[in-house]
Formats: structure tokens, C-alpha cells, sequence
């Protein structure tokens, strides 16, 4: 990492904070310090966690445009839509699932289920470049997909349920 980089991680300007205190990115920073058993990112801060998740410009054009995705992009991936079913699950009460179904090459669909209702149906594509320019974009994407699904979940309780 440059050390253009690191002081760019390591300042956090106010806008980040807003972004910082979504409840998405709360979630997703809950989820990725859960991961840590041994206490090894105790001392990272939250943006240091989140950078798996931004890439410049620069770094995503040195990715290759056809790719298979390796296990860590996998597991960011799978946290990412991990932490939009907890705080589904936070803000309705209604308990969330995920599923992933992915091929070797990066396509694939990820859709969280509440009950029987799909809350959120994502087509994947390019899962080796999953990721966000900035972390405004990363608590907007995750935000969007918080706020579809408990409408949806709102407006058919009766399908979200379980065992209905």
C-alpha cells in the first residue's frame, strides 16, 4: 500500500462519518469484525476493514475484464449481502436468508428471503471486480437494498412470515 493510500484510510472526512454511521455499513463493519476471532483487526480502523470494498479507478482498470473470483472476493461478496439480511432483520423483526448460487467463472444470483417473499434478487456478473468506488457508493448500495426490502416485507407481512 502506498503511503498515499494509508493517509487516505487513515483520514476520514465528515462525509464518511455520515456514511460510516448508516446502518448498512454499521452492519457490514459488525460482520467483518465478527470474522476476526483472534483479535488480529482490533486495531484497524473501520474504514481500514471497509477497503476490500473500495477501489479506485486506477485499481479496477488493473482488473482483468474476464476473471475468476477468488475465495476473498467470495467472502466479501457473501458479507456484504450477509449484513443487508441482519439489518433487514434488525429493522422488521422478520428473519432473513441468503442465498448465493455462483459458477467458477464470477456470474451468479444472490436473493435474501424473508418467509416465503424474496426481498432482494440480485443477477451477478464480474463477481472478481465486486466492488465500490467510494464508501458513499458502498453505504448507498447496500442502503438501496435495506430499504427495498423492508418495504417489500411492510407491504406483504403476511407472505414474509414464517410458517404461514
Amino acid at each position: 500500500m502506498t503511503e498515499q493510500a494509508t493517509l487516505d484510510i487513515a483520514t476520514e472526512p465528515a462525509s464518511d462519518a455520515a456514511h460510516l454511521a448508516s446502518p448498512f455499513v454499521q452492519q457490514l463493519i459488525k460482520q467483518l469484525r465478527a470474522q476476526d476471532i483472534n483479535g488480529t483487526w482490533d486495531n484497524k480502523t473501520d474504514l481500514q476493514l471497509l477497503k476490500p470494498y473500495l477501489h479506485t479507478a486506477e485499481e479496477r482498470r488493473a482488473l482483468p475484464i474476464i476473471g475468476d473470483p477468488d475465495p476473498e472476493t467470495l467472502w466479501h461478496l457473501e458479507l456484504f449481502y450477509n449484513a443487508i439480511a441482519v439489518a433487514i432483520e434488525h429493522e422488521t423483526g422478520q428473519m432473513v436468508s441468503p442465498m448465493m448460487k455462483m459458477s467458477h467463472e464470477g456470474f451468479g444470483r444472490m436473493v435474501l428471503l424473508a418467509g416465503r417473499l424474496v426481498v432482494v434478487n440480485k443477477q451477478l456478473r464480474d463477481v472478481h471486480r465486486f466492488g465500490f468506488t467510494s464508501l458513499a457508493k458502498l453505504s448507498e448500495a447496500g442502503t438501496k437494498f435495506l430499504n427495498e426490502a423492508v418495504t417489500m416485507i411492510r407491504t406483504y407481512p403476511e407472505v414474509a412470515q414464517y410458517g404461514a
